[in-house]
């Protein structure tokens, strides 16, 4: 699954932002994160950012946000989707989640969306002290009473949050065991526009097998439930 993933996000950047366009259709994850830390007027640094999802929803309040990936195709796709809003108040650029081309204490916001879980697959023999280095990162990129908020997966396809793999639920019980994070979870299910659409976009990037489950009947809605981790570092 690791190589599936990193070919996706090399090759497939246009797909792949289709897909994730059609999560969270209720806009259920901005009213989460605004809950946690209002986002008005922020600077906010953001690890992984992909196709710019998070890079979007946050443009429309904070003050600025400096987003970062480290695949060039991702951030050419992101580029194209967010000159199309109107909003100048980001930018883009390379950057590795274990070190960011950021001053330290320049944030009062970091932020990683769907990122931070692929190193359980990506580094599965040693993922606690790459997650160590990346949280580190953030810790020195917040400014003084900053907060850092993690995004995962909780299962798609299902109603009731469940890490999707037993290496999510260690990670996930990391972060608030040994790290001291706070959790929530939040319902961000997909809504496509055609069970045709649903069943091009669901198997190339979860599978055919968790594909066919949820879209069994026709379905054009699936039930996402994610994740929501979040600190301030004092």
């Amino acid at each position: 699954m690791a190589d599936h993933f990193r070919h996706i996000y090399r090759h497939q950047a246009d797909r792949y932002d289709r897909l994730v366009a059609r999560e969270d259709y209720q806009g259920n994850l901005f009213a989460a994160l605004n809950d946690i830390r209002p986002l008005d007027g922020l600077n906010v640094v953001e690890f992984g950012a992909g196709t710019g999802r998070l890079t979007r929803l946050l443009s429309v309040m904070v003050d600025r946000v400096y987003a970062f990936d480290i695949e060039q195709s991702m951030l050419s796709r992101a580029r194209e989707s967010l000159s199309t809003t109107g909003m100048r108040n980001w930018s883009l650029a390379r950057g590795d989640n274990h070190r960011m081309p950021v001053k330290s204490g320049a944030a009062d916001l970091v932020i990683e969306g769907w990122s931070f879980g692929h190193v359980t697959e990506w580094f599965s023999d040693n993922w606690r002290h790459h997650i160590d280095a990346m949280l580190a990162e953030m810790q020195r990129i917040a400014r003084r009473g900053g907060v850092a908020i993690l995004i995962e997966t909780m299962g798609t396809g299902a109603r009731q949050p469940m890490p999707p793999a037993e290496a999510l639920a260690q990670l996930y019980e990391y972060w608030q065991i040994q790290h001291g994070f706070n959790y929530r979870w939040i319902r961000t299910d997909f809504h496509f526009a055609s069970s045709t659409e649903a069943a091009e976009l669901m198997p190339f990037f979860f599978g055919e097998a968790l594909a066919r489950r949820a879209l069994q009947g026709g379905k054009v809605i699936v039930p996402e439930c994610t994740g929501i981790w979040w600190k301030r570092f004092g």
